[in-house]
């Protein structure tokens, strides 16, 4: 029996009034995945779903239109339940066969049931076990508080003698039916159906319970039904660019002046190397070049330090999801000699990135006498850039 009659109130805000057992979960409701974990356990022969009262019809109805491959396999019921969880056990069990032994109870909040711990609480019950349970040790210290005063401890329980149970609950169906119906004069409702063989003066055994077996209760539980974050995505993008010697402009690499190089011609500041690592980013997130985003026909971005630039990209890169892993640049030039600057682009090109230092390379070469850079009539820059992207984005 599993049941789904409950309101959810704790989650009601979180689900917008929805209750938590029918909930989406691998494409069926929540309560579904009970159903299935039981039908494939070998040890269960039919299954009774007990729901409000209100959504009975349309939840039998929205079962028999899922996919034939979520077909449990075995006989299954739909009934109303009742008022409280004691009223709609005792409903499901007026639907259950009287020729039936045996009668497991779990509450459909709890999805990560397994098919061992369905076979296990069988197989006690086969040994002539009345009631059979999972628990878990208690791991914290629990205090009984004053009734009068619950701010004021009463008592520290013995910790070794206690555990926190679990369903599914398995029962001899004609005691337990027996239960249920000396308890249903009772003034209070019981938390579990143990608790009513309990009051009968029936044994309850106790095995050992699964910690993957967590009931849905509070909203952030919640993102236990959505499993783990998709991995991020690693991906790279390379950037290339170049500029001509000649012009007015210093001559900046990477955020930093290279005193006595030859000026640049250019429309921005003509930093060739945080041209070429923004061009590299922006392909880590598909997201066309920086001609797209900073064209040189804006008189708005004449002269403009490349440093905003890179401001201005890091924040479309972040908004698309990218996370910057690594980047190796290479400065291409006969002059100027770029050596004694290295260390400094290095670490410069690392603040404006917010990385580590050991997460950014720099290398210069010259193309020896070939080209116009060989000829020294202007340099060029490659960048490589490694990043993680969000899945989705």
């Amino acid at each position: 029996m599993v049941l789904a009659a409950g309101s959810g109130s704790r989650l009601a805000g979180a689900l917008q009034g929805r209750a938590k057992q029918f909930e989406p979960f691998d494409g069926a409701p929540l309560y579904w995945r009970s159903a299935q974990v039981f039908a494939q356990s070998g040890a269960v022969g039919g299954i009774v779903l007990v729901f409000p009262g209100s959504v009975r019809e349309a939840e039998a109805a929205r079962i028999a239109s899922l996919p034939a491959g979520d077909d449990l396999g075995i006989p299954w019921i739909a009934v109303a339940g009742g008022a409280q969880r004691q009223d709609s056990v005792r409903l499901g069990l007026a639907a259950v066969p009287p020729t039936v032994r045996h009668v497991l109870i779990h509450d459909a909040a709890r999805p990560f049931v397994s098919a061992a711990l369905v076979r296990r609480i069988c197989a006690a019950l086969a040994e002539d076990a009345p009631a059979v349970i999972p628990g878990l040790p208690v791991t914290d210290t629990i205090k009984l508080v004053d009734a009068a005063a619950p701010e004021l401890v009463a008592e520290t329980l013995p910790r070794h003698r206690l555990r926190a149970v679990q369903t599914p609950q398995g029962f001899d169906a004609a005691l337990l039916r027996e239960a249920h119906e000396r308890a249903r004069d009772g003034d209070a409702p019981a938390t579990d159906d143990a608790a009513l063989m309990e009051a009968c003066g029936h044994p309850v055994r106790i095995i050992p319970g699964e910690a993957e077996n967590v009931k849905i209760t509070n909203p952030q539980d919640l993102a236990l039904l959505r499993g783990p974050a998709p991995a991020p995505m690693p991906c790279s993008g390379l950037g290339y660019d170049v500029h001509r010697f000649g012009g007015d402009r210093p001559l900046m690499l990477g955020g930093v002046e290279i005193a006595g190089a030859p000026g640049v011609l250019a429309h921005s500041d003509g930093d060739v190397l945080l041209h070429a690592l923004m061009d590299a980013i922006l392909g880590c997130a598909s997201l066309g070049d920086i001609g797209q985003h900073f064209p040189d026909s804006d008189p708005a971005l004449s002269g403009i330090s490349s440093a905003l630039l890179l401001d201005r990209v890091l924040e479309l890169a972040s908004g698309a999801g990218l996370e910057i892993c690594h980047v190796d640049m290479t400065l291409v030039a006969q002059k100027p000699r770029l050596a004694p600057w290295r260390e400094e682009i290095r670490a410069n090109v690392a603040r404006l990135l917010g990385l580590a230092r050991n997460q950014v390379n720099l290398k210069a070469t010259t193309e020896e006498g070939l080209g116009f850079t060989g000829r020294g009539e202007g340099i060029k820059a490659w960048a490589l850039v490694s990043a993680a992207r969000k899945a989705g984005d």
